[in-house]
């Protein structure tokens, strides 16, 4: 029996692709740098062997799967195309594993993670389902019926998959170190969509794909028209977010999720257009979306003392708007201070007005300093860029994090992709 060896186990994806091979009775193992990350834990809690990067790690009878992310360079890599053992890259290889299930593809520029997070959890209580979310969080299941995964636009990653469904939650201009414009990401889309084997479930919210092309029917959902599917009558308290839905406009129930924002609630609109069409009875719909426990790192709250710490991984304008939204919206009487790390300098440089525009709705700001990524070399950008367009915002290190004590009973949000979550920790270190 062979066994599935991956190189960069450590990436989101290959994380959760690894969990899935597991639970499903495979030989898994991995190889990855030295630096921790929390995409590790649930692969050490499995027993899963993560090796350091060397080139004995290749041996015969595997099967070998890359992250993008490491090329010609890394050992591995280089030892497996000597010895003519197969190589996989990971889109590849998860395009053409994902065939044997009736699988749903969930992909846009903002909310996949949670969104695939809410239809796994939902769909999987009516038939066996396995899922691959963007959190580094993977399920296999011997007899799944549906497979649920998260599929990134970045660098078109998508493009290697041909699922039975997708779900589409935006289009937004990201990724400006592979996009040339908005309209780049609209055409990888179109060509995605042209993927999808039986059916599309869009928001139409989002005025991009209002004018999606596909070969497959569209089943469009939303709050501000009239859609196939609409949420109406919109109310929260501390229980979350409860709404209406219609379809074509016959009331069919009224749901709650434990979410904030508009953006959550049409995550959910999205999940119960896709569990209406593949016939998911509707009380185990409003059972299971009021039940969601979440996703890592998208909300993600905890108690210290008089304040809120909420570690999320926005790192867009358009997600750090929203997250501030839900967190005025679920603590609307009080203080809300953004903790932000940017995170590459590409993305900076591209959204440095629109980042100053989205942190301003904080009470207060506070700027850590940008994460550059291994593909970057251009660091001409600096944080004081950003702080000079945010009135009162202050920079602070990981020495520093003290000043946040000065916010009693305030809303603490940590928000980045890269290593926020380090200033979050050396702050709950200084509590104890």
């Amino acid at each position: 029996m062979t066994t599935y060896h991956f190189i960069g186990i450590k990436g989101s994806g290959m994380s959760a692709l690894a969990q899935v091979l597991y639970d499903m009775k495979y030989n898994v193992q991995g190889s990855d740098v030295e630096k921790q990350f929390f995409t590790q834990y649930p692969l050490e809690k499995k027993g899963i062997p993560i090796l350091p990067f060397q080139k004995e790690n290749i041996t015969e009878n595997q099967t070998v799967i890359a992250s993008p992310a490491y090329g010609e360079s890394n050992p591995e890599v280089k030892e497996a195309a000597e010895r003519g053992i197969p190589l996989y890259r990971y889109p590849l290889f998860l395009g053409e594993f994902l065939q044997q299930f009736t699988s749903i593809a969930v992909t846009g520029s903002h909310g996949k993670t949670s969104t695939t997070g809410l239809l796994a959890h939902v769909i999987g209580a009516h038939q066996p389902t396995s899922y691959l979310i963007g959190d580094g969080s993977g399920k296999g299941e011997e007899d799944s019926n549906f497979f649920v995964f998260e599929a990134c636009e970045y660098r078109r990653h998508f493009l290697h998959y041909e699922p039975d469904y997708a779900i589409m939650t935006n289009i937004d201009f990201d990724h400006p170190d592979y996009f040339e414009d908005v309209d780049d990401v609209i055409r990888a889309f179109e060509e995605m969509a042209r993927n999808v084997k039986k059916g599309i479930v869009a928001c139409g919210d989002d005025e991009y794909l209002q004018t999606l092309n596909a070969p497959v029917p569209i089943v469009y959902y939303g709050i501000e028209g009239k859609y196939d599917f609409n949420a109406e009558n919109i109310q929260t308290d501390e229980q979350g977010t409860t709404f209406d839905v219609k379809i074509r406009g016959d009331r069919y129930g009224t749901f709650t999720i434990p979410g904030y924002g508009k953006h959550n609630v049409l995550n959910a609109l999205g999940v119960i257009a896709l569990c209406h069409y593949e016939e998911v009875p509707a009380e185990v719909i409003k059972n299971q979306l009021a039940s969601f426990p979440g996703v890592k790192r998208r909300f993600t709250e905890k108690e210290a003392g008089t304040q809120i710490l909420i570690d999320d991984y926005a790192h867009h304008p358009t997600e750090i708007k929203a997250t501030i939204e839900a967190a005025r919206q679920k603590y609307s009487e009080r203080e809300i201070v953004a903790v932000f790390q940017p995170h590459t300098f590409s993305r900076t440089k591209a959204f440095l007005d629109d980042f100053a525009e989205s942190l301003k709705q904080a009470d207060q700001v506070y700027l850590c300093d940008i994460f550059g990524s291994a593909r970057e070399s251009d660091g001409v950008l600096s944080i004081e860029d950003l702080q000079e367009k945010i009135p009162g915002a202050k920079i602070i290190t990981e020495d520093q994090v003290n000043y946040l004590s000065e916010h009693e009973h305030s809303i603490l949000l940590f928000m980045g992709a890269g290593d926020i979550q380090k200033f979050q920790q050396a702050y709950e270190k200084q509590l104890v």
